[in-house]
């Protein structure tokens, strides 16, 4: 289970590490190599900038100044990652909490919890980064594809294939975590046997080697001749 732990903390970190280089990342669309090669001018678009560049290494980057010039799908893109990089930010603090091997967190029944409670918010965050990755990718091809689109082509930027990539490690961590809690499940419990009571009687005769104590009337010690 401790191995467990530790493997789903390292892909859970990982993914979110991915998803916000991600989401801080401007190439999320790239112009065609084909115009790129006649115009010598490279333009890339992210969620938050666009930027552009020159064979001779020069780059310029413009920032959306207002967000309701933006198109829909954008700001659908840009809810959707800082979702997934807010659920993994909290789904790492949980799954420190939930590791065995820290101090904090409680009994292993509440780690147990709390380690499941990361695994839901790893696959969360996960699916969120999915669904703008795939949202986004979905716009361009369609644009790409579209023979009656006149206006600039763009191909996917290597930001889209790096949220995957962490969606996709998000997602099993989340699921390593929540499938750790059956191995605590399957922990041996300790049995413990129930002998009886025992009364004062019988233990005081096991002290004393088994021999049986004989009670005597106190009437017959006390008898008439005895005050003669």
């Amino acid at each position: 289970m401790f191995r467990a732990q530790i493997s789903a903390l390292v892909f859970g970190v990982g993914g979110f590490g991915a998803l916000v280089a991600a989401t801080a990342s401007n190439e999320w669309k790239v112009t065609t190599r084909a115009s790129s090669v006649i115009t010598a001018t490279w333009v890339y678009q992210g969620l938050w900038m666009n930027c552009a560049g020159t064979a001779l290494g020069s780059f310029h980057c413009r920032p959306h100044f207002t967000i309701f010039k933006v198109e829909g799908y954008i700001q659908a893109c840009r809810g959707l990652m800082i979702a997934a990089v807010s659920l993994g930010f909290f789904g790492s603090i949980f799954a420190l909490f939930g590791m065995k091997c820290t101090k904090v967190g409680g009994s292993d029944k509440a780690k147990a919890k709390i380690a499941c409670l990361a695994g839901i918010v790893f696959i969360l965050s996960g699916l969120c980064s999915m669904t703008g990755c795939s949202l986004y990718a979905n716009k361009i091809t369609t644009e790409f594809f579209d023979p009656l689109f006149v206006e600039q082509k763009y191909e996917l930027g290597a930001a889209l294939f790096i949220g995957w990539a962490g969606a996709s490690l998000c997602i099993i961590g989340g699921v390593i975590f929540c499938f750790s809690i059956s191995d605590n499940n399957k922990a041996p419990r300790m049995g413990y046997t129930y002998n009886g009571a025992t009364s004062i009687m019988s233990s005081r005769t096991k002290y004393h080697g088994g021999e049986d104590f004989k009670t005597t009337n106190p009437s017959k010690q006390f008898d008439k001749n005895a005050y003669v």
